[in-house]
């Protein structure tokens, strides 16, 4: 059976909790950031749980994006990989997937848990405080299992969420040089500030392999800053200019910068490395009433999940995009990294 669409990430039990400002100032938390906990951050895990307004929700960025991808397309569409515990906190992300027909095939440690994410809710704005536990120890050997690598194979298409620099570059770079050489689609999401920032090497040697780079604008800026443009941390045209032109291991195909900016334009620079000239787009969000949004915690993912699903039914990029900008608004009208049932279709 062919899966068009691989993903590959950092599967999390998401514990989603309005909480204060003063909450976020105890544990040195910001609001619209994302961190990976330290052992200060710990106790936040079982407070959340305690919390009456608490809200469970199988995620992890890419798994969020691939889930949202499925909801999308037609049956049997996308597979993920992922590292979890076994564990009742790999049973939820099990179950809440099967509900979207996503296809994982994780890799399983027998002593360790599975991992979690605390998002943190102030008004409009999100913290995400991650204990990436099982999802730490994703090994690229997972992929190279023969019944694995069939999957691989027979994918056209390929995302990575960022986050998963952290865990397994050996396993970007594996799903990279395979796109490369067999002239398919391959897209990373930088996913949160602090990967450009700290993981500038991974993410770096990343990018040769990159057809798609989709970032927020706060992660455009961190960009920048690390990588010697901090005049122009402001200017998302310019840095997804400087983004597109880096070398590019397939120059059969364009490598294209999308940066999304809230209710702002998106901005989008497409860079033909064989003729050396670039296109720049800007695209206006689909509007929404204000008392329609629920909540924004997996706006990005879903954003990545209907462009890709978009590229995988054959859309151009401008309507890619649309597609990406639908289910953004789809999602923001329910709680948590989440899509309406029954399904609803592009339109």
């Amino acid at each position: 059976m062919s899966f068009p669409l691989v993903c590959l990430g950092n599967p999390l039990l998401d514990l989603q909790s309005d909480v204060t400002p003063e909450y976020l100032q105890k544990y040195d938390l910001k609001a619209d950031d994302a961190i990976l906990v330290e052992e200060k951050h710990m106790p936040i895990f079982e407070e959340v749980l305690k919390m009456d307004n608490l809200n469970v929700v199988a995620g992890g960025a890419a798994q969020n994006t691939a889930r949202g991808a499925q909801y999308i397309l037609e049956p049997n569409s996308v597979v993920y990989f992922g590292s979890v515990g076994r564990d009742v906190y790999a049973d939820k992300l099990n179950e809440a997937n099967a509900k979207y027909g996503l296809r994982t095939e994780y890799q399983v440690q027998d002593d360790i848990a599975t991992g979690k994410c605390a998002a943190l809710i102030t008004g409009s704005h999100r913290s995400l405080a991650t204990d990436l536990a099982a999802a730490n120890h994703f090994k690229e050997t997972h992929l190279q299992k023969p019944e694995n690598w069939k999957l691989v194979e027979n994918a056209k298409f390929f995302y990575v969420g960022g986050f998963h620099l952290t865990v397994s570059p050996p396993a970007i770079e594996l799903l990279g040089k395979h796109a490369a050489e067999t002239n398919k689609v391959f897209a990373i999401n930088f996913s949160a500030p602090f990967i450009p920032q700290f993981f500038k090497e991974p993410l770096d040697n990343s990018l040769q392999y990159v057809d798609y780079v989709i970032a927020n604008e706060s992660e455009a800026a961190a960009y920048a800053e690390s990588h010697d443009l901090a005049d122009k941390a402001n200017d998302l045209e310019a840095v997804a200019k400087h983004v597109a032109q880096l070398p590019k291991a397939n120059t059969k195909r364009p490598r294209t910068v999308i940066f999304t900016h809230g209710l702002e334009p998106t901005i989008v620079v497409t860079h033909d490395h064989t003729t050396g000239e670039n296109s720049v787009k800007s695209y206006p969000v689909r509007e929404l009433a204000a008392e329609k949004v629920k909540d924004t915690n997996g706006a990005g993912d879903a954003f990545a999940a209907g462009f890709m699903a978009g590229l995988v039914q054959g859309k151009d990029l401008d309507k890619s995009i649309d597609v990406g900008q639908w289910a953004a608004a789809l999602s923001i009208q329910e709680i948590g990294p989440s899509f309406p049932f029954p399904k609803q279709t592009y339109a």
